[in-house]
């Protein structure tokens, strides 16, 4: 049996650890800011985080970057003039740390250009270069629905009223090779009353206009649910995430309000991650957050049994991210 202890400082026990101990272990020079049975929160840049961890360590990168919009965040967003630079530092470490079956998730909305009703192309052009100059494919574009979102920019949206509310945002699935591991059967929703209906009723073989060829198995619903679609009630799709942001109940919430810490102003709800965890990982995989903010993904990758691990450069963030996993 290994002896961790004597292996603390070794690309063997970096590479142990990868796949057996806690995920602290990877990172054997740096301090975690706190950890739990499954995970560990590190307080500085990422990117120098990242580029510590071993080649081939990581089964998931999930993370939401403070977007690029024409008007500063106090969480620190990056002009759309140098987003895209900023942002592949980052992407080079994420490609090189994750398993060859990995996978790469990134949540990231668009935005308006300065002083006028028109769309930026920033989120695009970085779409573009993850591709084309950093090497991951793009296995999936996927949509956020919130319909939390607010109505701005409110000169074009509720002032002037020549735009409407936006409510998606992007969410795309890179992969390090064409073949990332990923089970769909993993995120099975229920059947729909008239999926249930066609069961019991029957079809026959057809062919629709469209040109498919709808066979008479297509009622069957021995599969234990339906292949997630683009949009759907209750929160998670494979293509669509239905879900609001703006929970003011929570135990994050309630715990930061108790005690006086500033809420993160930018959390996503935890049916984001969740989702992509479910579908791209297994129990005891390891799910890492550059940018963990109040650390959804984190305390969602635990109740799912994944290791974790969490990074953040603000601190009070961290530190109010830790009324996720209790006391």
């Amino acid at each position: 049996m290994h002896n961790m202890s004597n292996l603390a400082d070794t690309p063997q026990s970096n590479l142990f650890a990868a796949r057996h101990g806690h995920p602290k272990l990877l990172l054997p020079r740096s301090e975690p800011f706190y950890e739990t049975a499954l995970g560990a929160t590190y307080l500085g840049d990422s990117q120098e985080l990242l580029g510590k961890l071993p080649d081939s360590s990581v089964n998931l990168v999930f993370t939401s970057p403070p977007y690029a919009l024409h008007f500063k965040k106090e969480y620190g967003n990056v002009s759309k003039a140098d987003y895209v630079e900023w942002f592949l530092g980052f992407a080079r470490e994420i490609k090189r740390v994750l398993t060859d079956d990995g996978s790469f998730v990134l949540n990231i909305a668009g935005s308006y250009n300065p002083k006028e009703p028109t769309r930026s192309l920033y989120h695009f052009k970085l779409l573009i270069a993850l591709v084309e100059e950093v090497g991951f494919h793009l296995a999936q574009e996927c949509f956020w629905y919130n319909p939390a979102k607010m109505p701005v920019p409110a000169e074009w949206v509720t002032v002037r009223r020549i735009r409407i509310k936006e409510s998606v945002e992007y969410v795309w699935w890179f992969s390090k090779t064409p073949f990332p591991k990923a089970n769909n059967r993993k995120v099975l929703r229920p059947y729909s009353a008239d999926m249930l209906r066609l069961a019991k009723k029957g079809v026959k073989t057809t062919v629709r206009p469209s040109g498919h060829t709808i066979t008479s198995s297509f009622d069957k619903v021995a599969n234990g649910g339906s292949i997630p679609a683009n949009v759907i009630e209750d929160a998670i799709a494979a293509d669509m995430l239905v879900s609001g942001n703006n929970a003011a109940n929570d135990q994050y919430t309630k715990r930061c309000k108790e005690a006086g810490i500033k809420i993160h102003p930018a959390r996503f709800p935890a049916v984001l991650p969740e989702f992509f965890i479910k579908l791209l990982t297994d129990e005891g995989d390891i799910v890492v957050d550059p940018f963990a903010g109040s650390n959804t993904t984190g305390a969602v990758a635990e109740q799912n049994s994944r290791r974790w691990i969490g990074m953040e450069l603000v601190e009070e963030y961290l530190r109010a991210s830790q009324f996720r996993f209790g006391d």
